[in-house]
């Protein structure tokens, strides 16, 4: 009975934990295919369409600079007083935002506070979904038995297609059934006010959640760090460092292909309801990779996995904005599931396992947040600038684009190397209890370690 109890605590916290990562990627993705279809015209109106884009995926970048704060904030309050409890703060914060947005008067109507308003609800979400991601992951992970971790925590990346698709899916149709006049004026607001939904069935679901076993016992034997943040950073900075290096390539590629392959398509004439249509196809195909490649890190390692998807990125990149060039759906759509449901997927799985086994459990909600939300700023949130910047300077080039996915690419690769591999299966079998101590550590390093020492 114990043992079917902690299976269906594990589904329903797996459960708690997708709904609440797509919810934060429903604010991502909604805004960003907003910024390429709307936001340039409603809130920075100029008579240069890509000058208004520029200045939409600015304010996309502001909550991505909020991000690391919250990341910070939440990371210490998920090590001080638990997973659970922050992580109903931040959906809260995230949704709210988001629902927000759909409700705000536009240029037209209130002029500069417009964007004004817009740029602030970006920065509270920007700070809600700094504690998000890495708090659901770890809760996962830490209830996950250890030989299968790599697979029941990839559950919870799941978030990040559903939370695609959905809005994804919905500007598909509102593209196909409204004219443009019609999406500007209203359409473009249901996809936000959608997000209540998601919102209520998340916070319902976590709200019947338990608090990660591994943390429990932290608070039941009074060990749990006073500043995680600051502990995590002194004894792990190299550590964090080469994790947000890992962190580049799946931060930026996806953004690339989802996101910025529009504006590309938009200024060389490629219609977006053909690159939005191959997109959502890749995308859904991760439903099942996801998992799939989750459990091909417990298997063959986190890094082995974690590489392959890096370099297929690489390899990809080029033939990608070939194929976007020709305008031929059928090559469009090969490349896309191959940089998409592939080489995301391969990337994307092992990080939510791989990422929470490189620390302690006292300080490991600080640890996932700051390599999760610096990977992001840099690989991500300054991605839409600098790409909409290059296609502007360019004439629409797509060298530069490809020079930035490259260059990300070699830098994530060889982070990946140079961190340790962490799946239990690969390490001999070693399946000890990692509260104590990460995974990235023997026991004899681990003992020998200052923050372990000062415990004994």
């Amino acid at each position: 009975m114990a043992d079917q109890n902690s299976s269906a605590m594990l589904r329903r916290v797996a459960f708690a934990s997708t709904i609440g990562t797509a919810a934060e990627y429903y604010d991502f993705f909604v805004y960003g295919t907003a910024a390429v279809l709307v936001f340039g015209a409603k809130f920075f109106p100029s008579s240069d369409p890509l000058i208004g884009t520029l200045a939409a995926f600015a304010t996309y970048a502001v909550g991505f600079i909020a991000r690391p704060l919250g990341g910070i904030v939440f990371g210490h309050f998920g090590d001080r007083i638990g997973r659970k409890k922050a992580l109903i703060v931040t959906i809260l914060i995230v949704g709210l935002g988001t629902f927000l947005i759909g409700l705000l008067p536009d240029y037209s109507q209130i002029g500069i506070w417009a964007p004004a308003a817009l740029i602030l609800i970006r920065v509270l979400q920007g700070f809600g979904v700094g504690g998000e991601q890495a708090g659901a992951v770890l809760l996962t992970a830490e209830y996950a038995p250890p030989p299968k971790r790599g697979f029941f925590a990839s559950l919870v990346q799941l978030g990040a297609p559903a939370g695609f698709l959905i809005p994804a899916g919905i500007f598909a149709i509102l593209t196909a059934t409204l004219t443009h006049e019609q999406l500007l004026d209203w359409g473009w607001r249901l996809p936000f006010l959608g997000s209540i939904v998601l919102v209520v069935v998340g916070l319902y679901i976590r709200l019947r959640t338990e608090e990660s076993p591994v943390f429990a016992e932290i608070r039941r034997t009074q060990a749990v760090e006073s500043r995680p943040v600051v502990e995590v950073v002194r004894q792990f900075g190299p550590t964090i460092l080469k994790g947000v290096g890992a962190k580049l390539i799946e931060a930026c590629t996806f953004a690339m292909y989802t996101m910025i392959v529009l504006a590309y398509g938009r200024v060389h004439g490629i219609s977006e309801s053909l690159l939005l249509q191959t997109i959502i196809v890749a995308v859904t195909l991760e439903l099942i990779a996801i998992p799939l490649a989750g459990a091909l890190s417990d298997r063959i390692g986190r890094r082995a996995t974690f590489i392959a998807g890096s370099l297929l990125q690489v390899l990809l990149v080029v033939p990608l904005f070939h194929a976007v060039d020709s305008g031929s759906r059928l090559a469009i759509q090969t490349v896309m599931i191959l940089a998409i449901t592939v080489g995301h997927s391969l990337c994307y799985a092992p990080q939510a396992s791989l990422f929470p086994e490189l620390f302690p459990a006292r300080v490991r909600c600080s640890g996932i947040a700051l390599i999760w939300q610096i990977g992001s700023l840099i690989g991500s949130g300054v991605l839409g600038l600098v790409a909409v910047k290059m296609l502007q300077m360019t004439g629409g080039s797509s060298v530069g684009l490809i020079v930035y996915v490259m260059a990300l690419g070699i830098v994530s690769t060889l982070c990946i190397y140079l961190l340790p591999e962490t799946a239990p299966l690969r390490r001999g079998g070693d399946l000890h209890d990692w509260g104590t101590q990460p995974l990235a550590t023997t026991p004899r390093e681990a003992h020998s370690s200052p923050v372990f020492a000062a415990r004994r």
